[in-house]
């Protein structure tokens, strides 16, 4: 493997005059304060004038492989010093220089297959008539504001219409496969949380972003949504690489229907869905286990793993998934490399069932954990039945695939899992132990265990059903390592922003005595006095919780553990960032870059947390 240029330097867009003398991006840690970076041009004619050069550079770009938020940036800063405008301008330009980037491949897609999002503050905050269900707001055409004119044009042209904030529904829709480009409306606050994980994918996406961040009656240039809406299809468009139908396809196989064909059921008999709310009670006992387990697989997650997998067979065997006709030749893969992606989130669903029992959670994906609607002995028979249907994925194959291949695979497989074990056995005995002392050596440790398997696992699996993994074992371990360290840590940041997929209140891992970095990194860094107070505190039940996770934060603060824990965060992003760069093909180095920026995605700045979002059922989409 020859050292390579990472994807995210310019070299392929190098060309652009405004970007002459522009230094490549740093990959360093996305932790900044953006604020006065969203400034919006005071008058149409500068947002013009603004608008016009963006399409002008990005006219001459190389659109092959989609631009980072970083690379765009970059050129966004040579693009302002050129026009001599202040760096307040950088976020809304990069906005309108992302919708020029994409213009003519959105143009290209039919507006049946457009996703059109507006924001609910364009309504007239007083009187509005119109209510909010599963997709947002249920508009009227009263007249009152410019909501129902963009939605009657935009309806009018088949497309897919939702007025609600921006936010993870937007992906789910995209992966649901019923629409294929997003143009938007919304604030640059809105915007800026979308735009990495849209761009990254590579998913062709346009915007005007509105005239001000008041979240009450606010404005936007009417006439810009308009053309954007209206744009017609060229007839010959540079297309942009996409990992968009690798993604649909790691998460359309776990749909009740792929699932039953891909992997049918030994024990027949109907869904857990089909007994007319009985539950399992309306189940032929023997069958019983195995609908539950179906049902629990079917279920929530972002299909992280198998992604992997699959996006990593397809990196080594021409990288064809991620091209514009890419959909039909995923299409194509053989049930048995489906089969095998599939086992490693059969795993990963059964460690959690068994963790939410071991840490006595009361919700997984927004409803009841399997130990408390079913029992704890179920539940736990239930993880177990997944572990071994996740072997059986990988063993049924081995004519398909070969014996070696299928040996090799379960080998990590089985290794993998057994780390896993171990790190979650070092967590437990540590949150039943009495001395609550941890160093931060030892915090990583059993983060290497617990979470950096499954990375691996994945990855393996991929090279592995692509050909010999040969020199790039080694690679991949390491790789894994970093980022699942870094991964852990960003999770255990998050838990103090408060979490919206499973956990209420900021904190938790604290109330549940679970081992973490941070806390190790406090008691490292606390003087004596202070030291002995959190140690009481994490046992302490006779004060209420909001006073413990209020002074532990106190104590974390004082130690410095957040930003500690950011620069944690950083030195393992920037190891495999190396490891990243040393890969061959580009397309897998390529790869590696995408895993990096999306697993250890990192928030700009605190920002409080959102309202719910509507759900969006694939079915209810589609008919509307």
């Amino acid at each position: 493997m020859a050292t390579a240029p990472a994807p995210q330097q310019l070299s392929e867009n190098s060309f652009a005059a405004p970007a002459d003398g522009a230094s490549e991006t740093p990959r360093k840690s996305r932790r900044r304060k953006t604020a006065h970076l969203k400034l919006v041009p005071e008058t149409r004619g500068l947002r013009e004038k603004m608008r016009n050069k963006c399409r002008e550079v990005a006219a001459k770009l190389n659109k092959t492989v989609p631009l980072s938020k970083d690379e765009m940036e970059v050129i966004v800063r040579a693009t302002l010093d050129e026009l001599g405008m202040p760096e307040g301008y950088v976020g809304w330009m990069m906005v309108v220089f992302a919708t020029e980037f994409w213009r003519d491949q959105v143009a290209g897609v039919p507006p049946e297959r457009r996703l059109f999002l507006l924001p609910h503050c364009l309504k007239h905050a007083e009187g509005c008539p119109a209510d909010y269900d599963e997709f947002g707001l249920e508009c009227k055409t009263c007249g009152a504001c410019s909501i129902a004119d963009f939605r009657g044009v935009a309806d009018e042209m088949g497309y897919k219409v939702l007025v609600a904030e921006g936010s993870p529904i937007v992906l789910k829709i995209i992966l649901s496969g019923y629409v294929d480009a997003i143009v938007g409306v919304a604030c640059l606050n809105v915007l800026e949380k979308a735009i990495d994980k849209i761009l990254l994918a590579g998913i062709p996406c346009m915007a005007v972003p509105l005239l001000s961040s008041d979240c009450r009656n606010t404005s936007v240039d009417e006439d810009w949504v308009d053309d954007m809406v209206r744009l017609h299809t060229p007839e010959t468009v540079q297309q942009t690489r996409s990992y968009v139908h690798l993604m649909r396809a790691a998460t359309q196989m776990f749909e009740p229907e792929q699932l039953e064909r891909i992997m049918p059921r030994l024990r027949g008999g109907p869904r857990l869905a089909e007994v007319n709310g009985q539950g399992a009670a309306g189940l032929n006992p023997i069958a019983a286990t195995e609908a539950i387990a179906y049902d629990f697989l079917s279920k929530g997650g972002k299909h992280s793993r198998p992604f992997i997998t699959l996006s990593v067979y397809d990196a080594l065997t021409g990288g064809n998934g991620t091209l514009s006709d890419g959909g039909a030749h995923v299409a194509r893969f053989p049930d048995a490399i489906l089969r095998t992606a599939m086992s490693i989130e059969t795993f990963h669903k059964a460690s959690l069932v068994h963790d939410d029992i071991e840490d006595d959670d009361a919700f997984r994906y927004g409803e009841e954990t399997l130990h408390r609607r079913y029992g704890i002995p179920t539940a736990i028979n239930v993880g177990d039945y997944m572990i071994g249907m996740g072997y059986r994925l990988v063993s049924r194959d081995s004519k398909e695939l070969g014996a070696d291949v299928v040996a090799d695979i379960l080998n990590n497989l089985a290794d993998a899992h057994m780390k896993l074990s171990e790190g979650q056995g070092a967590e437990l005995l540590w949150r039943d132990a009495k001395d609550k002392r941890l160093k931060p050596l030892d915090a990583l440790k059993i983060y290497a265990l617990k979470t950096s398997p499954a990375f691996e696992a994945a990855l393996y699996s991929g090279v592995r059903l692509a050909g010999p993994v040969g020199e790039y074992a080694e690679p991949i371990r390491q790789f894994s390592r970093n980022i699942g360290v870094a991964f852990q840590i960003l999770n255990d940041l998050k838990d103090w922003r408060g979490d919206d997929d499973n956990k209420l209140s900021a904190g938790g891992d604290t109330l549940g005595g679970r081992p973490t970095v941070l806390w190790a990194l406090a008691i490292e860094g606390l003087p004596a006095e202070e030291q002995a107070e959190l140690l009481k505190l994490v046992g302490d039940e006779s004060v209420g919780d909001e006073y413990r996770i209020t002074r532990v934060r106190q104590l974390y603060e004082q130690a410095d553990v957040f930003e500690k824990a950011h620069r944690l965060v950083d030195k393992h992003q920037q190891r495999a960032e190396a490891i990243a760069d040393a890969l061959e093909p580009e397309e897998l180095r390529r790869l590696f870059y995408y895993l990096i920026d999306t697993v250890l995605e990192r928030p700009t700045e605190p920002s409080e947390r959102q309202a719910p979002t509507p759900v969006i059922t694939q079915l209810s989409l589609a008919a509307k």
